[in-house]
């Protein structure tokens, strides 16, 4: 384990102050005791005291150690140690003074004194800290209880401090804190609550291995803060070795409400906590500016990111909420789920398939909404590919059906919901996709004014439709194995409810002034390996990878890509003000010949002529790489196999 000294950092300033308390309270109860003739009757043996007094407590205070516990959580478990650290200080004093002086002329009565007034100078200014911070005396009384499941807490901060306490007051609490572990490393060898920060992270092990051998073997980690994903990824394989498991606590922002066990129930990692993440505050004023008292469509309302959309935007209070879906049974869930969710909402479900202009017409004009949220799209990269006609059909001319509608129908904007695979692409699902862009690009920036057209494009989003990590969990209740198609695929990935926030967001800043025909991107963070999250996701199961559950390469399928970009080699990333929020804006295409090829796809899409489609592509977007076209895109492997 990584040393450090017990006096670094705040606990060395924290007992420089209570040794200068000691040195305060000698010379003041001496005063408290002689009154004005203090000076002329303790001349004899003040020094002598003095300096015997504030070496004693300087050596005693080191040794018992109240000044290892953090003021910032002060309880009466503090005013415990300092009871024991003043009185002992005392005790000891007095037979010292005595080998010394005899106690010649010193008035018994002041040790008395100056019990009461050392233990008011180190006392006081701890609880003075911890009221200025809670602003509550509530905090400062808790029971000491032993649990029965032996804990160990990744983090020394406020939900540590939170968790020790409330586990003491619990009756039924079921958990022994046995130590804690300092993410920075800053509080190593203080206490919390009386239980002491064993280590930091890099010490884990180790701190394991010294709790196991003072008979106080943990059998769980508790994460108490948000980590890294790299941190969580090592934490994970320290509880595998050591054969323990790991939980989170709720985050600060979810304790609310009930009692102690509601409040703080711990909860597995979940696949989530390995994005590594932080969690932003993100600026509501201008999406509710954005939502509240207007009139909204989302298309693809029963999707995953359209279900999401129409839950955020459901709570920011719009005139009318339409849900638009050709999907029946997804119509009705997300209908269903928010007419419960919001009863006094007006909600209106249209059941309707974007490639039927005239149906998609009516449904507009009868709802006449101001904003258009565009999420509707064919997304599975393969089905994409073995039809090519269906992608073209519904994601560029279903695109341009509706952006033809809300420009006629006098709609203020219209969002189009677009993904990293349109950078560079090289499936159908990313062309169609690209190309529904650059023709909401080229109406955005063809007038100054009138209808705005929005793009925000981003990565996978965690548990969508298809998506890997719903295919990894039925595998694993299946016992495995997990398929992953090379070892070195790896995607972006986002939660959906934070992809989301920052596409209201995104959409927000472009129909307030945002510059036009440009392109909103949202930031992803680091790629994930796929086989990592499938490792991870075994972990997660309480298997081990390659032992309980095998990992299996299956190769590329058509039209996928190792790895994945937010910004093509023509692009270049703008900031926008905005948190993780980046902008590109490449010169938009002639509107003019795009509708006439948008013309000439649409008939070879109806005639169901996939080469030829996929030729219309390749001349439209010069970056479209077929399958197994794409230098270094493509394994060789599935090539291959999936010949184009």
């Amino acid at each position: 384990m990584a040393t450090r000294s017990p006096f670094a950092g705040r606990a060395g300033i924290t007992l420089l102050h209570d040794v200068a308390m000691a040195a305060i309270s000698f010379p003041l109860s001496l005063y408290l005791r002689l009154g004005e003739n203090f000076w002329l009757l303790a001349e004899r043996f003040f020094w002598l005291g003095f300096t015997l007094f504030t070496g004693l407590a300087a050596v005693v205070f080191a040794l018992v150690g109240p000044y290892r516990n953090v003021w910032r959580y002060a309880s009466m478990m503090d005013l415990t140690a300092i009871l024991r650290a003043v009185s002992l200080t005392i005790l000891l004093f007095l037979p010292l003074l005595f080998l010394a002086t005899r106690l010649y002329g010193f008035p018994r009565s002041a040790l008395v004194i100056n019990w009461f007034v050392l233990l008011f100078l180190l006392g006081a200014p701890r609880f003075a800290y911890r009221l200025l911070k809670d602003r509550s005396l509530a905090n400062l009384f808790e029971r000491e209880r032993a649990g029965l499941s032996s804990v160990l807490l990744v983090g020394a901060g406020d939900a540590a401090e939170l968790f020790v306490r409330e586990m003491r007051r619990d009756p039924a609490s079921a958990y022994r804190i046995v130590g804690i572990l300092d993410e920075n490393g800053g509080r190593i060898g203080r206490r919390i609550q009386g239980i002491e920060v064993v280590g930091g992270l890099a010490d884990a092990e180790t701190a394991i291995e010294r709790l196991r051998r003072g008979e106080l073997a943990p059998q769980r980690l508790i994460l108490t803060e948000d980590l890294s994903r790299e941190r969580i990824e090592a934490l994970l394989a320290i509880a595998e070795a050591n054969g323990l498991s790991l939980a989170r606590l709720p985050r600060l922002t979810d304790f609310h409400g009930g009692d102690a066990a509601a409040r703080l129930a711990l909860r597995p990692i979940a696949i989530e906590d390995l994005l590594g993440r932080p969690q932003r505050v993100l600026n509501r004023a201008p999406v509710e500016r954005l939502v509240a008292g207007r009139r909204v469509l989302v298309t693809g309302a029963g999707g995953s990111i359209g279900s999401e959309l129409c839950r955020q935007i459901a709570g920011l209070e719009p005139a009318l909420l339409v849900l638009l879906d050709h999907s029946e049974s997804l119509l009705y869930a997300i209908h269903a789920e928010l007419a419960a969710a919001h009863p006094g909402l007006a909600i209106e479900p249209q059941l309707c398939d974007l490639r039927d202009r005239p149906a998609l017409d009516r449904a507009v004009e009868a709802s006449k909404p101001g904003l258009v949220f565009h999420a509707a799209a064919l997304k599975h990269v393969p089905l994409c590919e073995a039809h090519p006609d269906e992608a073209v059909r519904t994601n560029i001319l279903g695109t341009r059906n509706l952006a033809a509608i809300c420009r006629a129908r006098g709609v203020e904007a219209m969002v189009l919901i677009s993904t990293d695979k349109a950078v560079e692409p090289a499936s159908m699902l990313g062309a169609t996709k690209r190309l529904a862009e650059r023709y909401c690009q080229a109406l955005d920036a063809s007038v100054a004014e009138g209808t705005r057209f929005a793009i925000v494009r981003f990565g996978n989003v965690l548990g969508s439709s298809g998506s890997v990590v719903p295919l990894f969990q039925a595998q694993l209740a299946r016992g495995g194995p997990l398929t992953v198609t090379d070892a070195a695929v790896e995607r972006f990935f986002m939660t959906v409810a934070e992809a989301v926030e920052l596409v209201l967001q995104a959409s927000a800043f472009a129909v307030g002034g945002g510059r036009r025909g440009a392109i909103l991107v949202l930031e992803m963070g680091q790629a994930v390996r796929i086989v990592d999250l499938a490792r991870q996701m075994i972990r997660l199961a309480g298997k081990t990878p390659g032992r309980d559950v095998e990992i299996r390469f299956t190769g590329l399928r058509p039209g996928e890509k190792l790895t994945e970009r937010l910004f093509g080699a023509a692009e270049r990333p703008e900031p926008t003000g905005l948190p993780d929020i980046l902008q590109t804006a490449a010169a938009p295409a002639d509107l003019g010949a795009l509708e006439r090829e948008l013309d000439a796809l649409d008939a070879l899409a109806r005639a169901g002529d996939g080469d030829a489609i996929r030729q219309a592509l390749r001349r439209l977007l010069p970056g479209y790489a077929t399958s197994g076209a794409a230098p270094g895109a493509i394994s060789p492997s599935a090539a291959a196999r999936f010949p184009a």
